[in-house]
Protein backbone atom coordinates (compact mmCIF):
# COMPACT_ATOMS: atom_id res chain seq x y z
CA UNK A 1 0.00 0.00 0.00
CA UNK A 2 1.30 3.47 -0.90
CA UNK A 3 0.12 5.82 1.85
CA UNK A 4 0.33 8.82 -0.49
CA UNK A 5 -1.57 7.46 -3.50
CA UNK A 6 -5.25 7.83 -4.40
CA UNK A 7 -5.83 10.60 -1.87
CA UNK A 8 -9.37 11.98 -1.77
CA UNK A 9 -9.55 15.75 -2.08
CA UNK A 10 -13.12 16.56 -1.07
CA UNK A 11 -13.79 15.08 2.36
CA UNK A 12 -16.70 16.11 4.60
CA UNK A 13 -14.77 14.58 7.55
CA UNK A 14 -11.24 13.35 8.15
CA UNK A 15 -10.63 9.94 6.61
CA UNK A 16 -9.07 7.46 9.03
CA UNK A 17 -7.89 4.08 7.78
CA UNK A 18 -6.66 1.46 10.26
CA UNK A 19 -3.61 -0.13 8.62
CA UNK A 20 -2.73 -2.65 11.35
CA UNK A 21 -3.75 -3.39 14.91
CA UNK A 22 -3.12 -5.93 17.62
CA UNK A 23 -1.55 -6.47 21.05
CA UNK A 24 -2.14 -2.91 22.23
CA UNK A 25 -0.97 -1.17 19.03
CA UNK A 26 -3.02 0.49 16.28
CA UNK A 27 -1.52 2.11 13.16
CA UNK A 28 -3.65 4.56 11.19
CA UNK A 29 -3.39 6.70 8.09
CA UNK A 30 -5.36 9.92 8.53
CA UNK A 31 -6.20 12.26 5.65
CA UNK A 32 -7.29 15.82 6.47
CA UNK A 33 -8.29 18.56 4.05
CA UNK A 34 -8.90 21.72 6.03
CA UNK A 35 -10.16 19.72 8.99
CA UNK A 36 -9.55 20.84 12.54
CA UNK A 37 -10.91 20.00 15.95
CA UNK A 38 -14.23 21.65 16.85
CA UNK A 39 -13.95 24.78 18.97
CA UNK A 40 -13.48 23.82 22.62
CA UNK A 41 -12.84 20.11 21.83
CA UNK A 42 -9.69 18.45 23.20
CA UNK A 43 -8.47 14.90 22.60
CA UNK A 44 -7.79 13.18 25.94
CA UNK A 45 -6.84 9.67 24.88
CA UNK A 46 -6.17 6.70 27.16
CA UNK A 47 -3.24 5.57 24.96
CA UNK A 48 0.00 7.17 23.78
CA UNK A 49 0.09 8.47 20.21
CA UNK A 50 3.12 8.92 17.97
CA UNK A 51 2.14 10.90 14.90
CA UNK A 52 4.05 12.02 11.79
CA UNK A 53 3.00 14.31 8.96
CA UNK A 54 3.82 12.55 5.69
CA UNK A 55 2.48 15.18 3.30
CA UNK A 56 1.63 18.93 3.42
CA UNK A 57 1.40 20.44 6.95
CA UNK A 58 -0.59 20.68 10.17
CA UNK A 59 -0.70 22.57 13.43
CA UNK A 60 -1.40 20.90 16.77
CA UNK A 61 -2.40 22.81 19.87
CA UNK A 62 -1.57 21.66 23.37
CA UNK A 63 -2.62 23.34 26.59
CA UNK A 64 0.80 25.01 26.88
CA UNK A 65 2.04 25.34 23.28
CA UNK A 66 1.35 25.13 19.55
CA UNK A 67 3.36 22.76 17.33
CA UNK A 68 3.75 23.34 13.59
CA UNK A 69 4.33 20.09 11.69
CA UNK A 70 5.85 19.74 8.24
CA UNK A 71 6.46 16.55 6.22
CA UNK A 72 8.77 14.16 8.02
CA UNK A 73 8.21 15.73 11.44
CA UNK A 74 6.78 13.65 14.25
CA UNK A 75 5.70 14.07 17.83
CA UNK A 76 4.93 11.67 20.65
CA UNK A 77 1.81 12.55 22.61
CA UNK A 78 1.60 10.82 26.01
CA UNK A 79 -1.69 9.32 27.14
CA UNK A 80 -4.11 11.94 28.53
CA UNK A 81 -2.09 14.90 27.24
CA UNK A 82 -4.85 17.16 25.99
CA UNK A 83 -4.38 18.29 22.40
CA UNK A 84 -6.34 19.35 19.36
CA UNK A 85 -5.82 19.82 15.63
CA UNK A 86 -5.72 23.58 15.14
CA UNK A 87 -5.16 23.64 11.35
CA UNK A 88 -4.66 21.51 8.22
CA UNK A 89 -4.31 22.81 4.69
CA UNK A 90 -7.66 23.43 2.98
CA UNK A 91 -6.09 23.30 -0.51
CA UNK A 92 -4.56 19.81 -0.51
CA UNK A 93 -4.71 16.68 1.65
CA UNK A 94 -2.55 16.48 4.74
CA UNK A 95 -1.53 12.87 5.34
CA UNK A 96 -0.69 11.68 8.85
CA UNK A 97 0.70 8.38 10.07
CA UNK A 98 -0.42 7.69 13.65
CA UNK A 99 0.66 4.89 15.97
CA UNK A 100 -1.39 4.40 19.12
CA UNK A 101 0.15 2.24 21.83
CA UNK A 102 -0.40 1.33 25.46
CA UNK A 103 0.04 3.88 28.22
Amino acid sequence: MNLLSNLPTNLPEELTTVLQQGHGVRIERIVSTGHKSPEGFWYDQPENEWVMVLKVAARLQFEDRVVEMMPGESINIPAHQKHRVEWTSPSEPTVWLAVFYGA
